[in-house]
This record gives C-alpha cells, sequence and structure tokens, in this order.
C-alpha cells in the first residue's frame, strides 16, 4: 500500500486512475502532473520510487482539491444567489443552470439540485 496525501492506494492500481480519485485532479491535470515527473502512463503506484511518491505528494499539496475546491465551489453559488444573478436563482430552485432545455428533461437537474432550495 502506496500513501499519498493520507490516501491508502493499492499497489496494483495504475497512478493516473489513483491521482484522478482526488476532487479536482482530472485526467488531464493527472496526465501534466505524471508527464512533469516522467512517470508513465501504464505505470503502476507500486512501482514508484519514494522521490516519486515524495513529488506527487508535494504537488498535489500545493493544489486546491479536495475540501478547499469544494468549500471554494460552494462559496461561488453562495455569492451567486446573494447578488441574484439569472444563475443564482437557477441554483436556488434547482433548475439546470447552463442553457439546457426544462421542457421535458430537467428532472436529473431538480434531483441533483433538490438539497437547497431556498432563495
Amino acid at each position: 500500500m502506496v500513501f499519498i496525501l493520507g490516501v491508502n492506494f493499492p499497489e496494483g492500481q495504475l497512478v493516473q486512475k489513483s491521482l484522478q480519485k482526488f476532487f479536482g485532479v482530472g485526467p488531464q491535470v493527472s496526465s501534466r502532473i505524471m508527464s512533469r515527473f516522467h512517470i508513465h502512463q501504464t505505470c503502476k503506484v507500486g512501482e514508484l520510487a519514494n522521490k516519486q511518491v515524495l513529488d506527487l505528494t508535494a504537488v498535489l499539496s500545493e493544489m486546491k482539491i479536495e475540501n478547499d475546491l469544494r468549500r471554494q465551489v460552494l462559496d461561488d453559488i453562495k455569492r451567486l444567489k446573494e447578488t441574484g444573478t439569472y444563475r443564482g436563482r437557477r441554483h436556488a430552485l434547482g433548475l439546470p443552470v447552463r442553457g439546457q432545455r426544462t421542457r421535458n428533461n430537467n428532472k436529473i437537474a431538480i434531483r441533483l439540485n433538490r438539497i437547497d432550495r431556498r432563495l
């Protein structure tokens, strides 16, 4: 087992998939980090040297991921609601925000945005 930022990863898992487990790190960011440290796409977590693991944890600790990023997203939505923008009202009502149709296909957006329906 390899620890990266306090998260335990099995040794047989690919490095790219394990990096994508962190909120805010997608396929492009993980491949950019791996290319920065010359790690191959098919490399597994167990094959990493200690220096590479320390480098990965250092880079991930500098980035805004997990709770910090979640808090920033919630603050942005809260700011939109407080200023009374169109997007903020759509968030508050639980409707699609980015221009999707509401005539037929808004059931998923309503289900996902159901938590806070207050303006």
